[in-house]
């Protein structure tokens, strides 16, 4: 068990690490700043020690407004004529919606749950380590009662309750020796200090195993109860924060608003860890309680059947019948 959790806090510390490296979005280039490298659609690059080629007109040469062939001494303009120019914007692409720069991460992804979290406020840093153990626990728990489930072996119980039934406890002994089911362990722990103190030995050996299902249960219970109570204290420091600026007309409005937000979202997540440990905690009570009957219904039959043996004994030795011995056992 010892290794399932270590296990379990070390990928808990590698999802976190990589909720951390988030990539940053690609930015924009400025406006008017040139492009850096050119896209695969854009225009060829305009060669300098290319001549000039002149805009292609319907006018004959020679007329007004027509331009001057190449080579073609350009006369200066009659005294008083006014050149008009006019100059036409150059046209601008389009921008695609496949070229813009999409945002890294979406409703679910990294870049929204560390927004989230930091929106929270400090309190979430608490909610955080609480959610952490909460969940380490309930992995180990899970792990532990799975491999309790392959464990048992209800055959065996039955093997040395008969073998106590036939009187050869030496054989019960031997069946209930190095088994790691719960109650089989119990039985051993019995039948090896029937002697000294039949009902301890079963008492203790009991307590350990019951000890040993409801293991963290405490930790589990303290959680269940803890993580509301740090999400109503998000609520109070998130209204505190807003009442904060209520006198300033200028931060009023965004600073209620994210003052509100933290509270809410400290108030979700303490509600939602508590109910994702209340599941298993009822589930995992429920478990012991059940080993708990167990253990004590193993421990009745076998005082009884131990105690019938004794008194078949002690009956032979009075001179007594052996059938009316026998006829006393369950």
């Amino acid at each position: 068990m010892k290794t399932s959790l270590t296990i379990c806090l070390c990928s808990l510390a590698l999802a976190l690490a990589s909720l951390a490296q988030s990539p940053a979005p690609p930015q924009a280039p400025p406006p008017g700043a040139p492009p850096q490298a050119a896209s695969p659609g854009a225009p060829a690059a305009v060669n300098p020690a290319a001549p000039a080629q002149l805009p292609t007109t319907n006018l004959p040469p020679g007329a007004p407004g027509a331009p001057a062939p190449p080579g073609a001494a350009i006369s200066p303009a009659a005294p008083g004529a006014t050149v008009t120019a006019t100059l036409s914007p150059a046209p601008t692409a389009a921008q695609s919606p496949s070229a813009a720069a999409e945002p890294s991460g979406g409703l679910v992804g990294s870049n929204w749950l560390i927004d989230k979290f930091h929106k929270g406020g400090p309190i979430m840093w608490p909610i955080l380590i609480v959610s952490i153990i909460g969940l380490t626990v309930v992995i180990e728990r899970i792990f532990w009662w799975t491999a309790r489930w392959f464990r048992r072996d209800p055959k065996r119980i039955e093997k040395v309750f008969t073998a106590i039934e036939n009187g050869d406890l030496t054989e019960a002994s031997k069946l209930s020796r190095g088994s790691r089911d719960p109650v089989l362990r119990m039985m051993w722990n019995g039948l090896n200090h029937q002697h000294a103190s039949l009902q301890g030995a079963l008492q203790v050996a009991a307590g350990i195993e019951i000890k040993r299902a409801g293991r963290f249960l405490v930790v589990m219970d303290t959680l269940v109860t803890l993580a509301p109570l740090l999400g109503l204290l998000g609520t109070i420091t998130g209204l505190i924060r807003s009442f904060s600026f209520l006198g300033n007309e200028e931060l009023a409005v965004q600073a209620v608003t994210g003052g509100i937000a933290e509270a809410l979202i400290a108030t979700a997540c303490g509600l939602g860890i508590a109910i994702f440990a209340l599941i298993p905690f009822n589930f995992f009570t429920s478990r012991v309680s059940n080993l708990e009957f167990e253990l004590q219904t193993a421990a009745t039959n076998l005082e009884v059947m131990l105690g019938a043996q004794t008194a078949a004994r002690e009956m032979e030795i009075a001179g007594g019948t052996p059938s009316s011995g026998k006829g006393a056992s369950i």
